[in-house]
């Protein structure tokens, strides 16, 4: 496993957006672990997080591409923080966009916010966690409404590695259904092989237990492999 992706699951260790217990997502299923992406809340933080996910989009889409959509309202930030890192780390100048949840009719009308989409344009999508594949579903006829444009992809922070609505990952199964590539910053995998019986500030985070609750999951959520 790359540095950068072990610096990362310890950053979410830190910032208490990785956490471990008893949970329900958004999905309505019942996990022993969370991803929070809303407890990243000072500039240094938001600074660092998009770097990781600069680093992560341009392993999978390089930097040729002219938007990097977030969707509301989680979105907004992370797309933020992504470009910046992005002009910062590998000169290259992407446009931000993000839509809002209701239409403005006044001033800067319009769903969207920040630049506008227009035909021709080169769309990445970046999200928190995807896990069952709903989000995707909302953002794209945003996107699409917008003019003719390639949308080339989806990068999320972390992949949970469980079905989506069928038997496949819902990061696959995105791929499957509307034919762009998906990415992750690190996988729940690599989350337990970093930190499953190993002390992290002296505190060992993946224990015996907390490993049989996140295995007992996988067999009931687990995608295929």
């Amino acid at each position: 496993m790359e540095d950068y992706k072990k610096e990362f699951i310890e950053f979410m260790i830190d910032c208490e957006v990785l956490k471990f217990g008893d949970f329900v997502t958004k999905s309505g299923r019942k996990t022993p672990f969370f991803v929070n992406t809303g407890f990243y809340r000072t500039g240094a933080q938001l600074r660092r997080l998009g770097q990781y996910y600069a680093r992560a989009i341009k392993e999978t889409f390089g930097t040729d591409f002219n938007v990097l959509f977030g969707p509301a309202y989680k979105g907004i930030p992370l797309t933020v923080a992504a470009t910046m890192s992005i002009s910062e780390l590998y000169d290259a100048d992407i446009r931000y966009c993000s839509n809002r949840k209701e239409v403005k009719d006044h001033g800067d009308k319009g769903i969207l916010l920040g630049s506008p989409i227009k035909d021709g344009d080169k769309v990445v999508i970046i999200e928190d966690v995807t896990t069952a594949g709903t989000s995707i579903e909302e953002t794209l006829p945003i996107i699409k409404a917008q003019g003719d444009v390639n949308v080339l992809g989806l990068v999320v922070s972390v992949d949970r590695m469980e079905h989506g609505k069928g038997t496949k990952s819902a990061l696959k199964e995105i791929e499957e259904k509307y034919g762009f590539h998906t990415t992750a910053i690190v996988t729940m995998a690599d989350v337990v092989e970093h930190l499953y019986n190993k002390p992290y500030k002296g505190k060992v985070i993946i224990d015996d237990t907390l490993k049989a609750a996140i295995d007992a999951y996988y067999e009931q959520y687990g995608a295929e492999k």
